[in-house]
This record gives structure tokens, sequence and C-alpha cells, in this order.
């Protein structure tokens, strides 16, 4: 992993460690640019569902104009755990970002992958 990579899963924990303290709100994540850009959010629970974490950041980075992310990371339970995106959220990142590099795997052994090799 790079510094940059170690840097983005720092930005989502931050964020999950401030913003994800009630059950609206309980993933945080963060995206970067090829030109260092973070853009970061956190997921919207509500009664019908609601909306990951990945989808509000490129949702956000969307409305900077940004139409190519680099890296993207989401972290669960106050930023204690690294996850995959989930089904729904890999096809999306898959179709709008095909080289897009995801970090998962445990705190302590996180490893880079592109998104079109996570399977689901």
């Amino acid at each position: 992993m790079r510094d940059t990579d170690r840097a983005l899963v720092q930005a989502a924990t931050a964020v999950a460690k401030l913003r994800c303290r009630s059950q609206r709100h309980t993933v945080a994540s963060a995206a970067r640019t090829a030109d260092g850009r973070v853009f970061t959010g956190v997921n919207v629970q509500h009664a019908t569902g609601g909306t990951c974490a990945e989808l509000v950041v490129v949702g956000t980075a969307a409305t900077q104009g940004v139409t190519e992310l680099e890296t993207i990371v989401t972290v669960a339970d106050r930023g204690r755990d690294v996850s995959a995106p989930c089904g729904d959220c890999r096809q999306v990142l898959a179709d709008h970002f095909p080289a897009l590099r995801v970090i998962i795997g445990e705190v302590d052994a996180l490893r880079v992958v592109e998104i079109g090799s996570l399977s689901g």
C-alpha cells in the first residue's frame, strides 16, 4: 500500500469516528482522485433501506466535476473495520470507474485490489 492509501484509510476513519454515531450513519467511505483530491461520505439509513457511503462519495465527487476516482475505502464500526463494497456498489463502481482501486482486508493487513477482482 502507498502512503496515500494509508492516508485515505485515515480520512475515512476520521469521518466514521466523527459522524457515525447513530443508526442513521454507520459506515464512512473516502475516495481519492488521481490528482490527490479526497471526497468522503457516510451511509444514510432509513426505514425503507438506505444509500451506501460509497454512492454518497460518488455523488459528492460528481458535484465537484470529478469524472474519475482512483482509490476508495469503506470503514465501519467507527473506523475499526474496513469493508468491501456491497454487490450493488461494486457494480456501480465498476461501471463508472473500471480501473478503481479498492482498499480491503483486516485493519492490520490491508491490501489494494482492482474493483473488477472483487466477487459478488
